[in-house]
């Protein structure tokens, strides 16, 4: 990987709270990726390379690999790679095209926790996101301080290198790097009406409703969705 793309610069992620000034899936740093390789093998980092399109960046690498044939009709314009160190994690969420997806992981073990779309009531969802309340530890989370997650119904494995886990669509997911690792994420467009119409939505208007807000009403509007996350899932979880 060195070798075919070191001199290339990478979007990193980590897990700073959202802040209003983010624009949608806007990086916190970025490095060229043969000294963001070093860094993974030499200390743990909490910085993440996050839906990084490796056709689009380095068509090469297509070389690589070859697309499998699971059933379903593969978007091929779209392999992504992610990136992590030792403990670093993505918040839960799921994609906001609603897609069906096959995780390949590469290196070391990832702990993957899902959940359906029907477990949205008691996640502590927050509203015109895709995400959780970003406090939750779903790797250890404090139940007494977040209760409704007692009814959450879910899954929870480790991947291992060579191994591939498909996320049907609308799947909330959470993942931590338990070594450093990465992983590419292939995908096929959601196929029931419903969740594809829910994808049409957070695309055109979602998405850009959320950033329109954050300019208007700055961190006032990230507050505000917190705290209606935990009133609204309070509320249902108390049957009022």
């Amino acid at each position: 990987m060195k070798a075919t793309v070191g001199d290339k610069i990478v979007p990193l992620y980590d897990d700073r709270p959202v802040d209003y000034k983010d624009g949608f899936n806007e990086p916190h740093a970025k490095m060229k990726m043969s000294d963001y390789i070093d860094l993974l093998k030499r200390e743990p980092t909490k910085f993440r390379i996050f839906l990084w399109n490796a056709l689009k960046e380095v068509p090469q690498l297509q070389n690589d690999y070859s697309y499998p044939d699971f059933g379903l009709k593969l978007l091929k314009g779209l392999p992504m790679l992610f990136f992590g160190g030792t403990n670093s994690h993505t918040f839960m969420h799921y994609d906001i095209d609603l897609a069906n997806i096959f995780h390949f992981h590469f290196e070391g073990e990832k702990e993957i926790i899902l959940f359906d779309q029907k477990q949205n009531d008691y996640l502590y969802k927050i509203p015109h996101s895709l995400i959780t309340r970003e406090d939750i530890d779903f790797s250890n989370p404090d139940v007494e301080k977040w209760p409704a997650l007692k009814k959450a119904k879910g899954y929870k494995t480790i991947l291992k290198h060579g191994e591939v886990l498909y996320m049907p669509e609308g799947y909330w997911h959470y993942m931590k790097y338990l070594t450093p690792g990465f992983s590419m994420s292939l995908r096929a467009i959601a196929r029931n009406p419903k969740n594809f119409s829910k994808a049409i939505y957070n695309i055109f208007i979602m998405r850009h409703f959320d950033n329109a807000m954050r300019r208007i009403k700055g961190q006032e509007w990230i507050e505000w969705k917190n705290s209606r996350a935990i009133e609204r899932t309070h509320k249902i979880l108390n049957g009022s």
